[in-house]
């Protein structure tokens, strides 16, 4: 269920976002119709989810005649499940690099509108969409008045990410996350266009037709625009 958070900048509902993605995690898209959320505090990024350090030395001040406000915090990411996107007009060959072990990898093009649509079926639990702000964790200040703040803020280093993310928090189900939450999903809303990785040998390409062709899917499957023929 997409919830508008008043305090989260959301892109206009045309921005095309990307997510670049293995077969094996795309197939389990398809078969389940569920989108897979990672638990905050799993990421490659250990600042992910933290604050700033002025913030850091503002919340310990709070904290030094109540200790449980800084352990809220501290425990906070293991209740929180982030969907990255990349907003891109094009495909970006350094998210290829990046999100895609080999060469059989997807992308797959979307919309923030039609993210919004997609989780809009999800009954369990909120979705909130945010655009994510880069700032130098050293100097700038990430303010804590809004519970999702920690998750829409990263190190200037990884502003070509680009990001925008679902959000989730399970706090007020009581539950444990492991590796992250798999959330209900319109499929149709969510894939535009899939794009295949622009190192990509025919017969694979073949296969991830002949895939969506038994599945039932009619999605437009584009060549990679990295893979033009060179013009001399």
């Amino acid at each position: 269920m997409f919830t508008h958070h008043p305090n989260i900048n959301l892109p206009h509902p045309d921005t095309v976002v990307w997510k670049y993605l293995d077969l094996s995690k795309f197939l389990d898209l398809l078969l389940s119709h569920k989108l897979f959320m990672s638990r905050s505090d799993k990421f490659e990024d250990q600042y992910e989810g933290t604050f700033s350090e002025p913030t850091f030395e503002e919340i310990k001040k709070l904290s030094a005649d109540n200790p449980e406000f800084l352990a809220y915090y501290k425990t906070h990411r293991e209740k929180v499940a982030v969907s990255s996107w990349h907003i891109n007009e094009y495909e970006s060959f350094a998210m290829w690099q990046i999100f895609t072990a080999s060469s059989e990898g997807l992308a797959i093009r979307s919309t923030v509108g039609r993210l919004q649509k997609a989780v809009a079926p999800e009954q369990h639990f909120p979705q909130y969409i945010g655009e994510v702000n880069y700032i130098d964790y050293k100097k700038e200040y990430i303010p804590f008045d809004d519970a999702f703040f920690p998750f829409l803020f990263k190190r200037k280093s990884f502003q070509y990410e680009r990001e925008i993310r679902i959000i989730t928090d399970v706090t007020p189900h009581d539950m444990t996350l492991n590796d992250g939450l798999k959330i209900a999903v319109d499929i149709h809303q969510l894939i535009d266009k899939i794009y295949i990785h622009p190192k990509s040998e025919n017969w694979y390409k073949r296969l991830v037709i002949e895939l969506l062709k038994r599945l039932d899917f009619d999605f437009d499957i584009e060549k990679s625009d990295l893979e033009s023929d060179i013009l001399i």
